[in-house]
């Protein structure tokens, strides 16, 4: 699934390690989302799924999430738009 970056950013902290941001859409879904990453040390990263601004749609919310585990690729590109701000 194509998904569109709107927005990507990324702060380090010594004491909580890294943060970072991407706001995308997605094809086909109405809502815009913002993946946030976690890592202490910028390599294993979790993350957290929600809504940029409004709430949508729980069901798309849960297909985006569900994509995003499935798709390597998808989470990678969403990855490597937060880690392109990492050293700036």
């Amino acid at each position: 699934m194509n998904a569109t970056i709107l927005n990507a950013k990324m702060e380090h902290h010594a004491d909580s390690g890294y943060v970072g941001q991407v706001q995308f859409t997605l094809e086909s879904h109405k809502s815009t989302y913002e993946i946030t990453f976690f890592s202490k040390k910028g390599r294993d990263w979790d993350y957290s799924l929600s809504f940029t601004k409004e709430s949508g749609s729980e069901e798309e919310l849960l297909a985006a999430d569900a994509l995003i585990e499935e798709d390597d690729e998808l989470f990678d590109q969403l990855l490597d738009a937060v880690e392109a701000h990492m050293n700036k």
